[in-house]
């Protein structure tokens, strides 16, 4: 009997141990902690993500391009849909991404659609110091439920980019594409830097920046989106139209221009590029005449603007052969852009492939190199 009586002991504490151990393994608290970690994001939150991030999308094209540079493979989505001609620098791989929206210039994101992307987190863009950006965050989070909303510093600035980028290298777990990336933008970031703060006001090139397919909407010094000009040392004649930073587009005509009578028109506009040199108005200026009108490359993001960001990394050395061929005689752009495509857009262009894209865009060939 005493026997018997010690094993039903047994048995229950067998019973109480299993039970306490399969409460513990099953509780929400566990299974929801198990393989995350705590991380702050660059609003100062404190949020819990997944220590393995497979999946991610964004919901601004500026956060959606780092991501493709850095992290294709865990890219899930895209906030609009390319072009055939920009599909030609896509690799297979990656040409059928969901386009999901987003909220940006165009407020068209969908969050049904986000939340069908089955993303383990999602980047959101904040302005440096912005208002509104903690509630905005905020409502992106009530709206996506479980799913992390890590917030990360605006990457519109060509100059001020390395620390988003080493902070999604981070959060992605792509830290070593991060830092080449910051490598490849910080060297040529530097040389133009440099040399720039040499010019003289005498030496200085003045640029217009010709937007829209007739050319008469520009940007002014101090706008994100004619940043490269300013980068560079060029002087945006639109700045004397006393707009200050903004990131508006402003609406000029061609009266205006003449009388400001460019040394060099930049142009993101294919159409207006075609037209251009066969237009009488536009054959007054000086920059027309002397042929110094470029389109900026546009495959598989524009490296001049739209969307201003990490696309425009490889438009810093562009801009500057554009505007300053002789002071820059030292860069290869066959060879950065065979660098930047292989390393950050995922494709590798032959010498040939790299020089047509350069020709196309109005750089002469003696300044190719």
């Amino acid at each position: 009997m005493e026997k018997k009586i010690k094993v039903i002991i047994l048995l229950l504490a067998v019973l109480v141990i299993m039970g306490v151990a399969t409460h513990l393994f099953l509780t929400p608290s566990t299974v929801e902690t198990e393989g995350s970690k705590n991380v702050t994001d660059m609003l100062g939150r404190n949020i819990e993500i997944s220590d393995s991030v497979s999946n991610v999308v964004a919901t601004s094209p500026p956060m959606t391009t780092v991501l493709y540079m850095i992290a294709p493979d865990k890219l899930k989505a895209v906030n609009f849909q390319w072009t055939e001609e920009e599909l030609k620098y896509v690799p297979s791989q990656y040409q059928n991404f969901p386009v999901v929206g987003g909220w940006y210039g165009a407020q068209d994101g969908n969050y049904e659609e986000f939340i069908a992307s089955e993303p383990d987190i999602i980047i959101e863009s904040i302005d440096e110091g912005g208002d509104g950006d903690a509630s905005t965050v905020e409502e992106r989070q009530e709206k996506f439920g479980k799913i992390p909303v890590v917030a990360v510093k605006d990457t519109t600035d060509v100059e001020k980019i390395g620390e988003s980028i080493t902070f999604m290298g981070e959060i992605v777990g792509a830290e070593d594409k991060a830092s080449q990336l910051n490598d490849f933008n910080n060297k040529y970031l530097d040389l133009v830097h440099d040399r720039a703060s040499k010019l003289s006001e005498g030496d200085k090139k003045t640029v217009y920046y010709a937007q829209s397919d007739d050319g008469l909407q520009t940007n002014p010094s101090g706008s994100s989106h004619g940043q490269l000009i300013d980068l560079v040392g060029g002087v945006n004649v639109a700045d004397s139209l006393g707009q200050g930073n903004t990131t508006s587009g402003v609406q000029v005509s061609i009266e205006q221009v003449i009388s400001w009578n460019p040394d060099i028109i930049i142009t993101n506009d294919p159409e207006f590029y075609a037209s251009v040199y066969n237009d009488s108005n536009w054959g007054k200026l000086d920059a027309v005449k002397n042929h110094e009108v470029y389109l900026s490359p546009q495959s598989p993001f524009k490296w001049f603007d739209r969307p201003v960001g990490a696309n425009m990394i490889i438009g810093v050395p562009w801009a500057a052969k554009v505007i300053y061929p002789d002071d820059y005689k030292d860069i290869d752009m066959v060879d950065a852009t065979k660098e930047f495509y292989s390393n950050f857009y995922h494709i590798d262009l032959s010498d040939d492939n790299a020089k047509q894209i350069l020709l196309d865009s109005g750089l002469k060939e003696s300044n190719l190199q």
